[in-house]
């Protein structure tokens, strides 16, 4: 399988993973981007698993870990995740795996997102998948305590029906927030700019448990994990909703919004406001996110994405850039 940029931070005339990468996803081991086991070979082990298959979404994710600067499927002590190319109806879903990564890496690098270490590997029969670092696990292996925010409000599929982690607003997981996390003012700006992050993406699924809470052992407390399951759903659900939530509580509605059915710049100041985010703070922020058009360019050009989509990813970038009045 030969590649022409490192499959985790796309950087250019490499043929694997740079030195940095292989040292952020798998601690310098010299790890191949391409694993021992073809697709069909994971369809087998998945199906002799299948009492225990994590599915989540459209997609099915496997654990591994590492033995010596192998990967290897396992059911315990997964180190890494591993989300290879989905089934169903969707669109495009050959390039899901690339996408996502390109998403994650757009919020890594050009926003500085705080997000899963992640990266494109392929199967033996040169298939690609995406592959992310748990981020769960203390280095002695013990797990972290964490919850997502259905666990943390208390809503399952069974007391709130099959959209139990969509009726909900973002607006409404900040004061979750507000109630479990002491170092509010820190944690709500991260999760201010990830909102505008994924409406400038077209991220359509960004659902309760996609959100989640740890306890941070060295002082006590709950924080924000890092981000996770980022990707433009747009590319492969058209028409896909703008946000998977509302941004606000109680079916409030902006006069900007009722006018136009979009949200825009008045939305998220007023967002920005309900949440605690003060005018100035909220300023800085907001333009902060609105000024990165050359960089994510020069991103989508450089990921795996097919062509054709390159271009469909860029121009509903701008487009939601133009909402938002940029």
């Amino acid at each position: 399988m030969k590649i022409d940029k490192c499959p985790a931070c796309l950087k250019p005339a490499l043929d694997t993973y740079c030195k940095p990468c292989l040292k952020k996803l798998f601690d310098g081991k010299k790890v191949s981007h391409l694993l021992r086991f073809t697709r069909p070979e994971f369809n087998s082990a998945k199906l002799e698993r299948s009492d225990r298959l994590s599915i989540s979404g459209i997609q099915i994710k496997h654990s591994l870990k590492l033995e010596i600067d192998k990967l290897v499927l396992t059911e315990k002590d997964g180190e890494y995740i591993l989300k290879p190319i989905p089934g169903g109806v969707y669109k495009n879903l050959d390039q899901v795996p690339y996408n996502e990564h390109l998403t994650m890496q757009a919020a890594s690098q050009i926003y500085k997102i705080d997000t899963a270490v992640n990266a494109i590997i392929f199967f033996a029969d040169k298939e690609p998948a995406y592959i992310s670092k748990r981020f769960d696990r203390m280095k002695d292996g013990t797990k972290t305590l964490q919850e997502d925010f259905a666990q943390i409000a208390g809503r399952t599929v069974e007391m709130n029906g099959q959209n139990y982690k969509y009726d909900f607003s973002y607006e409404e997981i900040a004061e979750l927030m507000k109630k479990n996390v002491k170092p509010y003012q820190i944690e709500i700006e991260k999760y201010f700019r990830v909102i505008i992050f994924n409406y400038l993406f077209s991220n359509g699924d960004a659902h309760l448990k996609n959100f989640s809470l740890y306890r941070n052992e060295k002082y006590g407390d709950y924080i924000l994990t890092k981000f996770y399951d980022l990707l433009n759903t747009s590319l492969h659900v058209p028409g896909d909703s703008d946000l998977a939530l509302d941004l606000f509580k109680d079916d409030f509605e902006t006069e900007a919004y009722k006018a136009g059915s979009k949200y825009t710049k008045t939305d998220f100041e007023e967002f920005a406001k309900r949440i605690g985010i003060n005018k100035n703070r909220f300023t800085k922020i907001y333009d902060a996110m609105l000024d990165k058009t050359n960089q994510v360019k020069e991103m989508v050009d450089a990921s795996f994405l097919r062509s054709d989509l390159k271009k469909v990813y860029y121009e509903s970038y701008v487009s939601r850039l133009e909402r938002l009045g940029h």
